[in-house]
C-alpha cells in the first residue's frame, strides 16, 4: 500500500478480504489504522493504493529501473475511494500506537484504474476475517506476511513471520494484542496475520506495533468493533 502523508511518500501493506455482500467479487483491503490515518491530532492520508503481489517476481530496486509495469504491479493500481479505521486509532493512536494501538485496524474499499472486474475476480482470491478474537493460548500458528522496508530491508520484496502467539498489553485498561516474533520493519504495517481454521487459512490480526530493535511484533485483536467497522464498510460499499 502506497499513500501519502504530511511527511511525504509512505508504505505499508494490506490484504484482499472477502465481502460478505459481494461474495466472490470483494473489492475490500484490509490494513492497519495507521496506514490511513495519523491517530490523535492528526488526519487522513491521501492517495492511498493498493498494489496487489507488488514486484512479485522479486527483482531488485535496479532491475525496476528497467521493468515493465506488468512485472512490478501484475493486478494493476488499486485506488482507495473510501476508507474506514476505528474511533479508538483515530482518537488514542500515537506514532509509538499509543492508547490506539489495540484497535489499530482499518478496511478499504477500492476501484481498478481501468477494467470492471473486481479485485477479488483479478487477483483470484479474498480471505475471510476471524472476528472470533482467540486466546493467544488457544490460536495456534499465526504467521505475519508483509513488505518491510526500513533498514535492513528495501520494501521490495514480501517476507513472512510464523510463530506461537503471546499475549502483550501496553496497560492493563486495554485489550491485550498478539505478539510474535519477528525481525520485519517498517513498511510490513497493515500486512495481514492469518491462522487456519478447520481447514480454511484466514486473516486473525494485523501488523500493529513492534520495538526499535525489531525483535517482535505485535497486532490487535479482531473482535466485535472490527467486524461492525468491517460490516459497515461492506454494507456501504459492498455492492459498488
Amino acid at each position: 500500500i502506497f499513500f501519502d502523508s504530511p511527511e511525504g511518500a509512505m508504505v505499508c501493506s494490506g490484504t484482499v478480504v472477502s465481502d460478505e455482500n459481494r461474495p466472490r467479487r470483494s473489492n475490500l483491503v484490509w490494513t492497519a489504522g495507521h496506514c490511513v490515518h495519523a491517530g490523535s491530532g492528526g488526519g487522513w492520508y491521501r492517495n492511498i493504493v493498493f498494489v496487489p503481489a507488488y514486484n512479485d517476481l522479486g527483482k531488485s530496486a535496479a532491475q525496476l529501473n528497467d521493468a515493465g509495469s506488468t512485472e512490478i504491479a501484475p493486478y494493476g493500481n488499486w485506488w482507495a475511494d473510501w476508507v474506514s479505521t476505528s474511533n479508538e486509532w483515530i482518537q488514542g493512536g500515537s506514532e509509538t500506537g499509543g492508547a490506539g494501538a489495540a484497535y489499530d485496524y482499518s478496511v478499504l474499499h477500492v476501484k481498478p484504474e481501468q477494467g470492471s472486474k473486481s479485485l477479488e475476480e483479478t487477483v483470484g482470491a479474498a480471505l475471510d476475517v476471524d472476528f472470533s478474537a482467540p486466546a493467544a493460548a488457544e490460536a495456534g500458528t499465526m504467521g505475519a506476511w508483509g513488505y518491510p522496508a526500513a533498514p535492513p530491508y528495501n520494501g521490495l520484496q514480501m517476507f513472512k513471520c510464523l510463530d506461537q502467539p503471546g499475549r502483550f498489553s501496553l496497560s492493563p485498561s486495554l485489550p491485550t494484542m498478539y505478539r510474535i516474533g519477528c525481525t520485519m520493519t517498517g513498511g510490513s504495517s497493515g500486512g495481514g496475520w492469518f491462522r487456519v481454521v478447520n481447514g480454511d487459512t484466514k486473516l486473525v490480526s494485523n501488523t500493529s506495533i513492534g520495538p526499535e530493535n525489531n525483535t517482535w511484533l505485535a497486532g490487535p485483536q479482531l473482535g466485535r468493533g472490527a467486524e461492525t467497522l468491517y460490516q459497515n464498510m461492506s454494507r456501504t460499499y459492498g455492492g459498488r
